[in-house]
Parts: C-alpha cells; structure tokens; sequence
C-alpha cells in the first residue's frame, strides 16, 4: 500500500498492471462502479446502523432511569445528560470529518474516551453518511483515481523498449 493513499500498488509485471482500490468496511470494492450489490449494501448498512443507534439510545434511557432510581440529584443528571450529548455531537463532527479525509492517528488515540463515550454520534454520522454514499467513498475515490493518473502517467513515459531505442551521436 503506498503511503499517502490506500491505494494498492501492483507490480508492474502482474496481469492487472495499475492501482487496485482499497475495500471499505462492509462494501469491499464495490464502490468503484457500483456493482455486486452496492445498493443493498447500502441499505442493509444504513439499517444497520440505525438499528445500533435506536438501541444504543434504549441502553442510555436505561441508564437515565438508574440515576433517577438512585435519586442521585438533578446535578448528577444533568451532568450526565450533558456529557453524553456533548460527546455524541463531538464524536458526530468527528466521524463526519473522517469520512473526508485521513484522520490523524495520534489525534484519534487522544479523542478514543471522548469518541467511547459519545458512540451515539459516530452511529449517526455512519447512518447519514450511507444515505448518501458509502462512508469513506469520496476519498477513496479521489485517492484511488489519483493513484490511477499517476500509474498513466508513469506508464505513458516508459513506451516502447529502452534498449532499442536510437542514440544520438
């Protein structure tokens, strides 16, 4: 894999010759041209993670009660209820933005609690997302035809056998 993109470097002698695309996760390589069941794919994702999203809101509504059956106090709730719509909407921003281009590994590990804690906001960017394409797409794309130009790029210098080529005297 080269290191800017995902793209897959093939050897130059192989059958394929060029780039291969990087799969994504639940979509292999289909996004390229939409084929081999993209569109259910999308679908079955997009379920799937609303489906996630609705129960994980039913796991925090459960919780909710156990503060009020603890009688805790209203700060304690409201902390609390404040916490996790303020993580899920950073983690929405968060997983939203990585969709466009390559998070930062190191940021990532720094924001790995905050993103934990607000996993209802990844769900629903991930939801979103697939209703309109599948998450990651438009910069795999872009990397992938970009990888695509530079293999024609190298390819269209390298015509024809260097070794017979005529030497100018």
């Amino acid at each position: 894999m080269s290191d800017e993109s995902g793209t897959q470097d093939i050897p130059a002698g192989s059958p394929e010759g060029g780039p291969r695309p990087e799969p994504i996760r639940f979509f292999g390589t289909t996004w390229v041209s939409h084929d081999n069941g993209y569109a259910l794919r999308r679908t079955g994702a997009a379920t799937g993670s609303l489906a996630a999203t609705v129960a994980s809101c039913l796991i925090l509504r459960f919780a909710y009660e156990g503060l009020q059956i603890a009688a805790t106090g209203s700060l304690v709730t409201v902390l609390v209820i404040a916490m996790f719509a303020i993580c899920s909407a950073l983690a929405f921003r968060n997983t939203w933005d990585g969709f466009g281009n390559r998070p930062d590994p190191d940021r990532q590990a720094s924001l790995r609690g905050l993103l934990a804690i607000g996993f209802v906001g990844s769900l629903l960017a991930y939801f979103f997302r697939t209703l309109m394409e599948a998450p990651g797409e438009k910069l795999h794309r872009e990397e992938y035809e970009t990888a695509l130009k530079l293999h024609e790029k190298r390819g269209a210098r390298r015509t024809g056998n260097p070794s017979k080529k005529k030497r100018h005297r």
